[in-house]
């Protein structure tokens, strides 16, 4: 069974690779796919992933 710490170490994980995934769609889109309004867009979803992983994950011990 899941420990919360272990819990809390996949969220965090998660919250990465959601921001990760996300600069690289933007990237794709505005260099490969030429549409830089989208890939801007996109891009914009990277510190917004990591804000709401700070406040959610605030004040829990993850070590």
């Amino acid at each position: 069974m899941a420990t919360p710490t272990n819990r809390l170490k996949l969220a965090k994980r998660l919250f990465y690779f959601a921001a990760a995934a996300s600069l690289v769609l933007s990237v794709a889109l505005y260099f490969i796919a030429e549409d830089e309004r989208a890939g801007i867009f996109v891009g914009l979803w990277v510190p917004s992933i990591l804000s709401f992983a700070n406040l959610a994950l605030a004040g829990e011990d993850l070590s």
